[in-house]
């Protein structure tokens, strides 16, 4: 047997299904070989919103794919390499989590990548703590059930009803304390009851929406530190659809202090363990301080940050076409309802009355929003032609903007040496304007052509934009961009 294959470990990869992948890696291996790996195992050719973690002190951290995962697990390639081990070697673990957070499902073409975003924000549904919204999770439930089970079978009078699912994977266990299961399992069929016909496709896709309202979904936590000498660190920074936000912990509980969208982000400095923050337009001297306890953390929370505000600005075109095709189709949907009650001649009080077609999800005993079924109606609706041309644009979108892991300027400093990680300092300029052409009206007006039925190539559109998007002094997020993001 070559020296290579005893050097040879199992590298076990958690999916947010709750499946596992196995997969046999060399001493050379990095996050990249393993990626791709899995994306091949799964048969899925997009995964650009999912990135691989190591869990460190109780926390994931999204691994640098082009290191190689001996700079992961040191202590564990050491013993393994030791002579005479005859003993059997456990498995290394690798978890495969949504890196960036998206509203719009739309944007994952692939029906196997938009299932395991669903199962990600399953996870993160049930863990939720919004509990101003409480309604919303009675309608999560109802999509879930929807898009696992599909239609909810019609009562008869002869049939004894029987529980069919468990309040537990559905349902937030602070919402089962309060209502209680007998509660759940009797309002939980009849939201679901309300969606009967809607395609899973559209369920997932509309719980994904209603998900992301949700304030601590679509949000990426690290705990920071006040001051260097603090144990556990009360601070956290909340990595958010549209930029960050700091948060303390005070008795278990966060409490918001700031809010900062990538427009108001003027500067993230990294000096070792030091982090700092710059709100763009304020003196320096009210920055904010946060310690993050070691380099290697400080190494890769910028790397997220960077990309997470490249892949922001790369979508900001797609999201803008998505929005104007659904309101363009909700606009469609509204004309054809005002004629179609204009003709009714049902009394208001009979079945099939105006006053009566809009379903309700009042039987839950919780006040939903009744424009959410109106959402499902035009997705349903949708021209099969402008999905697929939508989708392919977004496609290109994310394949560019995945590609590149740091768009913030982190100077030549952040090279590893080989025998670990480095006290290095990193600055995050977020200062030159060179994002201008994510609101160019012309751009933008060729995206709103698509509407009307012109030929564009969105796809090149979105590849010039990333393009320009590159700046090898610094991410800007000034300029006109600030209004539009602010």
């Amino acid at each position: 047997m070559s020296n290579s294959t005893k050097q040879e470990r199992t590298i076990c990869v958690l999916l947010p299904n709750k499946d596992q992948l196995d997969i046999t890696v060399g001493p050379k291996s990095t996050g990249q070989d393993v990626f791709t790996r899995v994306a091949e195992l799964l048969g899925i050719k997009e995964l650009h919103f999912f990135g691989l973690t190591v869990v460190k002190d109780n926390e994931h951290i999204f691994i640098d794919m082009e290191e190689k995962l001996t700079k992961y697990f040191p202590k564990e390639c050491k013993q393994d390499s030791g002579k005479g081990s005859l003993r059997r070697l456990l498995p290394l673990v690798l978890c495969l989590k949504v890196q960036y957070y998206i509203e719009n499902g739309r944007l994952l073409c692939e029906r196997k990548a938009r299932h395991l975003y669903y199962s990600d924000l399953r996870e993160r549904v049930l863990r939720s703590e919004c509990r101003q919204q409480e309604e919303v999770y009675f309608q999560l439930a109802g999509y879930a059930l929807q898009a696992d089970l599909g239609d909810h079978p019609l009562p008869r009078e002869d049939m004894e009803t029987t529980p069919y699912f468990e309040p537990k994977e559905y349902f937030p266990p602070w919402i089962i304390a309060k209502r209680g299961l007998a509660y759940l399992l009797c309002h939980g069929p009849k939201v679901h009851q309300d969606l009967w016909g809607m395609s899973s496709r559209d369920a997932t896709l509309l719980f994904i929406r209603e998900a992301c309202r949700l304030e601590d979904v679509p949000v990426t936590f690290y705990r920071l530190q006040k001051d260097k000498k603090e144990e556990r660190g009360t601070a956290l920074l909340g990595l958010t659809l549209r930029g960050m936000q700091v948060y303390q912990e005070v008795n278990n509980i966060r409490q918001l202090l700031y809010d900062f969208p990538w427009s108001n982000v003027g500067r993230l400095t990294f000096l070792g363990k030091k982090f700092e923050i710059q709100p763009d337009g304020l003196p320096s001297a009210r920055k904010l301080v946060y310690f993050t306890g070691s380099s290697f953390r400080s190494r890769h929370l910028l790397l997220h940050l960077s990309s997470s505000h490249r892949i922001y600005l790369s979508l900001q075109p797609a999201l803008k076409h998505l929005r104007q095709l659904e309101e363009t189709e909700e606009k469609k949907c509204y004309r054809e309802s005002y004629i179609s009650d204009d003709l009714d001649l049902d009394p208001q009080g009979s079945e099939s009355s105006p006053g009566l077609s809009r379903r309700s999800t009042s039987s839950s005993g919780i006040e939903a929003d009744a424009r959410q079924h109106s959402l499902s109606t035009e997705m349903t609706s949708m021209e099969e032609d402008n999905q697929q041309q939508a989708e392919k644009c977004f496609s290109s979108a994310t394949s560019r903007g995945s590609s590149c892991t740091s768009g913030f300027d982190a100077g030549s400093k952040t090279r590893m040496d080989d025998e670990g990680w480095q006290e290095e300092e990193f600055q995050s300029s977020v200062g030159s304007p060179k994002e201008v052409l994510v609101d160019d009206p012309d751009e933008m007006f060729q995206l709103a052509d698509l509407l009307e039925g012109v030929s564009v190539d969105c796809s090149q559109l979105l590849s010039e934009i990333l393009s320009t998007d590159q700046n090898p002094q610094g991410t800007s997020l000034r300029g006109s961009a600030q209004s539009q993001f602010g």
